[in-house]
């Protein structure tokens, strides 16, 4: 296999893998594999195409990094991509998908290590290994082991990669250790028998990465005589990566079981003058006149961010040639998505100044200012998907893109669906170009100095000394407050913003609880739903018992052989709701006039079924009905309902937002001649079947028309055979389409 060098470095391989791998999917050859490098403070300014191409032409220090040049031409750079504040709630975010107001992890705290991310959170490893996916991590994880060195210990199993879906893992797991780039030791993945967690701590010695080396003809790092004796962190787990690439890129060929690597790198956090006892540590700016000019920190900070260049490089190059043997028909770059991003923007150091690495934005890392959590991202998109996405190569995109979108988008990916409740939202239809992109209205970020949501161009930022407003697009560096312009819009985002919970102490999250009640027992009561307490180590850390609040991430589920009740008698709300059978069905059944609340999201899932009774239910976000799930009754649902499964409109049913209907879906209405059936403020997206009940008053009279459904725009149409519907009574109608309305004709 031929690589190109990183500035400096030779090479060792790490073999890391081991063990059997779950069984393939017949459909996995169709779902790309996914390789996420997530890099540690590097500010949004850093990146070519947001800055440092303009500096090169302008003949001022700029970084080299060819590798992220080419994917920069090759891929989509997001120019509004998201991260959060500082290093363990970005991590936090990033895994399980909920923002900082409904995450656990939503500070660097100093007990992160003991609690963090919970044995019931869903995180991207989970759900990736759940769908078939075999996974790796490498790098900064942050939880779960102490901080001492050179022998720290495991102090929260539930909180490890190995227990959240990740395979094969070299990882510091405290972020304080993670302050050196010379570790004595760190942890792995398969492990020894017995090992606590799943995770080995190993010596970081050069010696015993080489013996250990999958493709023992690569040239070794220690072959040059300057190579520390402990190895550079980044390179270990960089070349863990590299190998396991290589490994499950000829797996992939073979059997069609894609993979998940995420490599987490230090680079270019504190310390920086560590990458100097490498050797030839700076040779990528030897021609550069200016890098001597620059303060000694700049340096570094610029070599690191070379140096893990070159390393992306020959993790590229395995994916066009997986067995090295010079023939690229194997490759599988095709098939696999690269994504770039840092976790938070860049933090205040002459390198900031030198490269301008913030990008001209506000502020720096731990601040809510735009240059402490706007981060550079871009993304490669696998060839089979780029030529269907309206993304296309070389571009900046304006689009809104959150760290928490990622485990949403990759389920989206994998075929499966995305944890229940969670803040991201799946981009996967935008990124191939086909499917029904959701919305999200909001961004929500918290950090040492204030909260903020962002909404459209609108950032509202909420500090203990007031409020401030200002218009992103406008105003990218936020320099011009116009709060006092805009009370109404102030106020309304205000209340959103509060309506996350970034106003809780920390340590405040979600809740997970199940539905316990027997048949028609009511929704209202404590005893009908589990306690939630989350503890490890003899600590508890918090507890949430009695009836459904806005924190309760909640499911209803049939798990017997008989159709199963449960009665909403007041009004009663969730951050999530899942409605769900097995082998029977689960039904909610609202009493009349009640309003239940889903803030982010109600499922409506495989046998389960919610009746509305002139009542309402309501989400921020989207009722979401599944295949053989059932939305029915009459009443009000202020969402968007995304329907693959049955919606019936038994009278008048209104729906506030948009309505989309998948071709799995059937929408049933109930016609009695008067008024619209369906009523959909929004717009209105059709496929699947269209059927009708008759009301026993109704008359049908041949070639009289008949109101059925009324929305903004209708697009679509129904896939009823001639473009005809008949009712309970054999009486046929041909479906007429207009612009806003559906009307049946009666034949």
């Amino acid at each position: 296999m031929r690589f190109f060098t990183p500035f400096g470095l030779f090479f060792i391989t790490v073999s890391l893998f081991g063990g059997s791998h779950k069984s393939t999917r017949s459909e996995a050859g169709a779902r790309p594999n996914i390789l996420y490098i997530y890099v540690d403070d590097m500010g949004w300014g850093s990146l070519g195409p947001n800055g440092q191409f303009e500096r090169k032409a302008e003949g001022l220090p700029h970084l080299v990094t060819p590798t992220l040049d080419r994917l920069a031409a090759e891929g989509v750079n997001f120019r509004r991509s998201y991260g959060c504040t500082v290093c363990s709630p970005a991590r936090s975010s990033q895994q399980t998908g909920f923002h900082q107001g409904h995450t656990f992890g939503d500070r660097n705290d100093t007990d992160n290590a003991k609690k963090a991310i919970r044995s019931e959170d869903i995180t991207m490893g989970d759900v990736l290994s759940e769908a078939g996916y075999v996974t790796g991590y490498w790098g900064k994880w942050g939880y779960g082991g102490s901080r001492s060195q050179p022998d720290p210990e495991i102090l929260n199993v539930q909180t490890l990669p190995t227990s959240h879906g990740y395979e094969h893992v070299v990882a510091e797991l405290h972020h304080v250790r993670a302050h050196t780039f010379y570790q004595p030791t760190l942890w792995k993945a398969p492990s020894a028998p017995g090992a606590l967690g799943g995770l080995e701590l190993v010596p970081n010695s050069m010696e015993r990465w080489a013996r250990n080396s999958a493709y023992p003809d690569t040239p070794a790092l220690q072959n040059h005589p300057d190579y520390p004796d402990t190895a550079y962190c980044d390179d270990v787990y960089a070349f863990a990566a590299l190998d396991f690439v290589r490994i499950q890129s000829q797996n992939y060929n073979a059997t069609g079981q894609p993979f998940f690597g995420l490599l987490a790198l230090q680079v270019p956090h504190a310390p920086f003058a560590e990458v100097s006892d490498l050797p030839e540590w700076g040779s990528a700016y030897d021609k550069f006149s200016f890098f001597n000019e620059i303060p000694d920190q700049a340096q570094h900070w610029a070599a690191m961010i070379s140096r893990i260049d070159g390393h992306i490089g020959n993790i590229l190059a395995s994916l066009d040639d997986p067995n090295g043997d010079g023939d690229t028909s194997d490759s599988v770059t095709e098939s696999t998505l690269i994504i770039f991003q840092s976790d938070n923007g860049g933090p205040q150091h002459p390198a900031r100044e030198a490269f301008d690495a913030n990008g001209g934005l506000r502020e720096v890392k731990g601040r809510i200012e735009d240059g402490g959590i706007r981060v550079p991202m871009m993304i490669r998109l696998p060839a089979k998907f780029a030529g269907q996405s309206s993304l296309k190569a070389g571009t900046n995109s304006e689009i809104l893109f959150d760290v928490t979108d990622f485990l949403p988008t990759f389920a989206d990916l994998a075929g499966v669906k995305a944890p229940l409740g969670i803040d991201g939202v799946s981009l996967a239809p935008t990124l191939l170009g086909k499917g029904e992109q959701r919305t999200r209205e909001f961004l929500i970020h918290e950090a040492g100095n204030g909260q903020s949501i962002i909404r459209g161009d609108h950032k509202l930022i909420r500090r203990k000394q007031g409020l401030e407003l200002y218009n992103l697009d406008a105003d990218p560096s936020e320099s011009n407050d116009i709060a006092g312009k805009h009370p109404e819009l102030v106020k309304e985002l205000e209340m959103l913003i509060l309506g996350e919970r970034v106003a809780e102490p920390k340590g405040f999250a979600n809740t997970y609880h199940r539905w316990t009640g027997d048949n028609a027992a009511l929704v209202s009561e404590p005893d009908n739903w589990s306690d939630y307490e989350y503890s490890n180590a003899g600590i508890t850390y918090m507890t949430e018992s009695g009836k459904p609040q806005l924190s309760w991430t909640a499911v209803m589920e049939n798990v017997g052989g008989t159709d199963a009740l449960a009665v909403a008698n007041e009004d009663v709300e969730f951050l999530a709701l899942e409605i769900r059978g097995e082998s029977a069905i689960q039904s909610l059944v609202l009493d009349p006039y009640i309003q239940l609340t889903g803030r982010n999201e109600i499922r409506i899932s495989n046998k389960g079924s919610l009746t509305v009774n002139q009542g309402t239910v309501s989400s921020l976000r989207w009722v979401d009905v599944a295949r053989s799930g059932i939305l029915k009754g009459n009443g009000t649902v202020d969402a968007t309902v995304y329907n693959s499964g049955l919606v019936s409109a038994l009278g008048s049913l209104i729906v506030t937002e948009d309505f989309i209907q998948s071709e799995s879906g059937r929408l049933n209405i109930m016609l009695d001649g008067n008024a619209y059936g369906l009523n959909i403020s929004g717009d209105l997206t059709l496929a699947g079947e269209l059927s009708v009940e008759l009301s026993p008053k109704l008359k049908v009279k041949q070639g009289q028309s008949y109101q059925l459904i009324a929305a903004k725009e209708v697009s679509g149409q129904f896939s009823n055979k001639s473009g005809k519907v008949v009712g309970g009574d054999g009486a046929s109608f041909k479906i007429s389409y207009s612009k806003n309305k559906i009307i049946l004709i009666a034949e």
